[in-house]
C-alpha cells in the first residue's frame, strides 16, 4: 500500500506543486486547508487524480481523517500583504496549527516537515544567510505575525523532536515563484509580471538596489522531497534558495525585456516597515546532505511563470 500523505496547505501556489508530485508518484494525498488563499482551481486539478481527497478545514482547530504516514505543513499566508490582513490569525496558524499537525504526527508516528521561510532572519545583519544566524526581526513590528509565527512554529517542532523523539524536519523557504501564482499575491515576481502585462507602472519600493534570491517553483518542490526522505536525525533547518543575488530593479527590467510589448515604465514607492535590504541563502548544507541545488535559471523561470499569467489574463494569441 502507498503511502498516505497529508499537506496542510495544499490548494496554496506551493502546496498545489507539491501535491501534484505527490500525487504523480503515486502517493495517497489528503489536503487540508481554509482556502483563505489557496485557489479553488487548484483543487479542482488535484481532483482529477483518484488518489487525493480534500477537506475544507482549519488547523487552527483540531482533527484527525486518520492514519497518516507523512505531514508536510505548508498552511499559513506567506505574502506581507495577506499575511498582514488578519495577523492574529496568522499567529495562531504558525504556532496553533503547528502544534495541532505535531500532535497529528505523533499519534501516527508520522514524519513531519515544517515549511519554514527566509523571514526568520528579519533585515539581515549576515549576508549571506546560513542556517547558523539567529536573525535580526522586529518582535513589535508589522511582519512580526509571520517572522515571530515561523520562529514558534520551528521551536515547538524541535521541541516535539527533543521530547518525543519524533521524526521532524525543517526548511526555510526562500523567495518561490512559479505557474500558479496568485496574481493578486502581492510579491515582487507575481506584481512584476501582474503590472507589465496590464501596461501598469511596475511599484518599485524604495531605490530598487534591495537584493532577492529567486528559485523557481520545481526546484523548491525537488529539495522539500529530498529532505522529507533524508535520514533520520537529520531535522535541519536547511535553507531551500537559489544562491544567486538579484536587485529588485534588475528584475523589473528583466520583467519587461521578456513583455517586449508592455508599456510600463518604472514607479518609484517608499520602501515598507521592516522590509529586508538584502536576502540570499547559502546553500552549503542543502547541497551537502541532500545533493540539492536549484537547477532552472531565472530567465527560464520568468518565461514559464509569464507564460501562464498570460493565460490567466486571456492575453494568449
Amino acid at each position: 500500500m502507498s503511502k498516505k500523505i497529508l499537506v496542510a496547505g495544499g490548494a496554496g501556489f506551493i502546496g498545489f506543486h507539491l501535491c501534484k508530485r505527490l500525487l504523480s508518484d503515486k502517493y495517497q494525498v489528503i489536503v487540508v486547508d481554509n482556502l483563505s488563499t489557496g485557489s479553488n482551481s487548484n483543487l479542482e486539478v488535484l481532483s482529477t487524480f483518484t488518489n487525493f481527497n480534500f477537506y475544507h478545514q482549519d488547523i487552527i482547530e483540531s482533527f484527525d481523517f486518520g492514519h497518516v504516514d507523512e505531514i508536510y505543513n505548508l498552511a499559513c499566508p506567506a505574502s506581507p500583504s495577506k499575511y498582514q490582513k488578519n495577523p492574529i490569525h496568522t499567529l495562531r496558524t504558525s504556532i496553533w496549527g503547528t502544534y495541532n499537525l505535531l500532535q497529528l504526527a505523533k499519534k501516527y508516528q508520522a514524519k513531519f516537515l515544517l515549511a519554514s521561510t527566509s523571514e526568520v532572519y528579519g533585515d539581515p545583519l549576515v549576508h549571506p544567510q546560513t542556517e547558523t544566524y539567529w536573525g535580526n526581526v522586529n518582535p513589535v513590528g508589522v511582519r512580526a505575525c509571520y517572522d515571530e509565527g515561523k520562529r514558534a512554529a520551528e521551536a515547538l517542532t524541535m521541541d516535539f523532536y527533543r521530547e518525543y523523539g519524533l521524526e521532524v524536519k525543517i526548511v526555510r523557504i526562500f523567495n518561490t515563484y512559479g505557474p500558479h501564482m496568485d496574481p493578486q499575491d502581492g510579491r515582487v515576481v507575481s506584481n512584476f509580471i501582474t503590472q507589465a502585462l496590464l501596461n501598469q507602472p511596475l511599484t518599485i519600493y524604495g531605490s530598487g538596489e534591495q537584493t532577492r534570491s529567486f528559485q523557481y517553483i520545481d526546484d523548491l518542490i525537488q529539495g522539500l522531497v529530498l529532505m522529507m526522505a533524508s535520514p533520520v536525525g537529520f531535522t535541519g533547518p536547511v535553507n531551500l534558495g537559489n544562491p544567486s543575488e538579484f536587485k529588485v530593479l534588475d528584475l523589473a527590467r528583466l520583467v519587461l525585456q521578456l513583455i517586449p510589448e508592455s508599456k510600463s515604465t518604472l514607479d518609484y514607492q517608499p520602501l515598507p516597515a521592516d522590509d529586508p535590504k538584502v536576502r540570499c541563502p547559502v546553500i552549503t548544507l542543502a547541497k551537502e546532505k541532500l545533493s540539492w541545488q536549484p537547477v532552472v535559471s531565472l530567465e527560464e523561470g520568468l518565461v514559464k511563470t509569464i507564460a501562464y499569467f498570460k493565460q490567466q489574463f486571456n492575453l494568449v494569441n
